[in-house]
């Protein structure tokens, strides 16, 4: 297929999706709907409520171990270019760093949710 036919193509394809998106949900709103909070109670409280110090650092442990994968998923490629020691001891640091790190988060109390 040339780039013409896939341009026609595709700006259907978009079209036709948009158009389907746009008929098919059915907007029947009611008053729950249309209340300022839609999710089943009524706000009777203070809405500033404080949330848990340790929420928040489990919260962090957890995106700073799921970045561990994005820094280790390059690893297979890298071993197999010119010079494979070096992703080696790259890949190698990072585990002893994070390893580290998560010793010293569990001899510190960090992992423990309830005191």
């Amino acid at each position: 297929m040339n780039l013409v036919t896939m341009f026609i193509i595709t700006a259907l394809l978009s079209a036709a999706l948009m158009f389907l998106s746009f008929w098919l949900p059915q907007m029947l709103p009611d008053a729950q709907k249309l209340s300022p909070y839609e999710c089943g109670f009524d706000p009777l409280g203070n809405a500033r409520l404080p949330f848990s110090l340790r929420f928040f650092l489990v919260a962090i442990l957890f995106l700073l171990f799921d970045l561990e994968i994005a820094l280790l998923l390059p690893t297979p490629w890298a071993i197999n270019s010119a010079s494979p020691m070096t992703a080696v001891y790259w890949t190698a640091l990072i585990i002893i760093l994070l390893t580290a790190g998560l010793i010293y988060e569990w001899a510190q109390g960090g992992l423990d949710w309830a005191e």
